[in-house]
């Protein structure tokens, strides 16, 4: 019987594993080449997986749930249409060779790893097998430090802490303890209890919110806040895209919106300034090479997702325009590859979009900043001219940039915003693309 063997892909250069969502086939059906076989999840984004092969699927290796890493075979497809595979036998011929283990230990780990799964922070099979067979508990993991992507527990810091244990007092730890590079639960911080009264709906968590809500509680943990505001007069940006837009639609093919020139101006400003296109790594900065741009966009489930213009500084505004119209048009269509949404430098949100007039984001961790466009409105501002000050309609948006305070101060903040203004204001109205 001819076979091929389906293996976890991988979808970004930091993907390491992924969670099998769901299985679109059973074993015994038929599937034809580019038809949908699954659904796996990163903790970046999720993924419809298709067949590169028509056969019929001879057997399922993972069931739904299981956490699988790259390259590991996940499905076996019969190229001939034969009888479905014993799933037990394939999942030891494709399993790799372990040494044996005495029985009973073989237990004892396994109903620790079961145990250390329930909790809510994300932790990868290789710690959980290490914290099983050294017996550490739930609570004990959820104390060390991770120093892996978004505070992520990784081998060296179980070890190390495995290490030093002995002097470490886990009980009670020191409420002052630093939580820098810590990833916390959504369950993490001491809640009140709530009481749900009669009527009140309970709705569970999707997956997408749940890992929302931890970056957001982690980053609050990890940096300081602060944010400035600054108000950018963008008349002749508002003049220029009511008298620009059909044009590009009809040439082009594209709707261009106010986002990729805040794209630009963005992009721009970071040059300007590359202590805000950074990252804090205990006492040292990273200045980023590239300035990357994530645009957060809302879903049709009422989720975020942030989408990334790569390299937006070399770019012209028509290519900043059709990369964000096929991003956001893969995140509302649920299209986006994990590459999509990663390696960006900076982050914009665009509070303007849902008619406020602006916001105070969290930043999006490991990035040192994040800005907040608001909507643009009209009001009457002093204009000075060569023969006295008159009053005139503007059109007026609010920015705000909420910082790191660790590596970024009030003044490189403000020097940011106010040039980023001055880019925005001195738009040339006559300006083509």
């Amino acid at each position: 019987m001819a076979t091929f063997n389906i293996v976890m892909p991988k979808l970004g250069e930091s993907i390491q594993e992924a969670t099998i969502t769901k299985w679109f086939k059973k074993a015994g059906d038929k599937i034809a080449e580019e038809e949908a076989l699954l659904e796996i999840a990163t903790d970046k984004v999720d993924s419809e997986i298709p067949s590169p092969v028509d056969g019929v699927v001879a057997s399922i290796i993972f069931s739904e749930g299981a956490l699988v890493p790259v390259g590991e075979v996940i499905a076996i497809i019969d190229l001939d249409g034969g009888a479905p595979i014993d799933n037990e036998k394939a999942s030891n011929l494709q399993a790799p060779a372990e040494t044996p283990k005495p029985e009973k230990q073989a237990d004892k780990v396994a109903n620790n790893k079961e145990q250390l799964t329930n909790g809510g922070r994300f932790y990868s099979p290789l710690v959980k097998t290490i914290a099983a067979k050294e017996n550490l508990s739930a609570a004990e993991l959820e104390q060390i430090p991770g120093t892996g992507h978004n505070g992520r527990l990784r081998k060296t810091d179980v070890l190390g802490y495995i290490e030093k244990r002995g002097s470490i007092k886990t009980e009670k730890p020191e409420t002052t303890a630093p939580l820098a590079g810590r990833q916390v639960s959504v369950s993490a911080a001491a809640a009140p209890k709530i009481a749900i009264g009669e009527g009140d709906q309970v709705v569970q968590m999707d997956r997408m919110r749940k890992l929302i809500a931890e970056h957001m509680v982690m980053s609050k943990q990890v940096s300081p806040h602060v944010t400035n505001f600054i108000e950018a007069d963008v008349t002749n940006l508002v003049y220029w895209r009511n008298k620009i837009k059909n044009e590009i639609e009809k040439r082009e093919g594209q709707k261009i919106t106010f986002m990729p020139v805040f794209i630009e101006a963005v992009a721009n400003a970071l040059k300007k300034y590359p202590g805000i296109n950074a990252s804090a790594d205990g006492d040292t900065i990273i200045l980023r090479k590239n300035i990357n741009i994530g645009v957060a966009v809302a879903l049709p489930s009422g989720n975020l997702i942030v989408p990334v213009v790569k390299n937006a500084d070399q770019k012209s505004l028509l290519g900043i325009t059709v990369d964000m119209n096929k991003l956001a048009a893969d995140a509302r269509n649920n299209k986006l590859s994990p590459d999509d949404i990663q390696g960006g430098t900076f982050t914009i949100s665009n509070f303007g979009s849902f008619g406020n007039l602006t916001g105070t984001p969290i930043i999006n961790q490991p990035q040192a900043a994040i800005l907040a466009t608001g909507t643009i409105e009209k009001k009457p501002a002093v204009i000075e001219t060569p023969t006295g000050d008159v009053i005139a309609i503007r059109h007026k948006m609010i920015l705000a940039l909420t910082y790191d305070h660790r590596i970024i101060d009030g003044a490189l903040a403000g020097g940011f915003l106010q040039y980023l203004a001055g880019i925005l204001g001195q738009f040339d109205i006559n300006r083509t693309i």
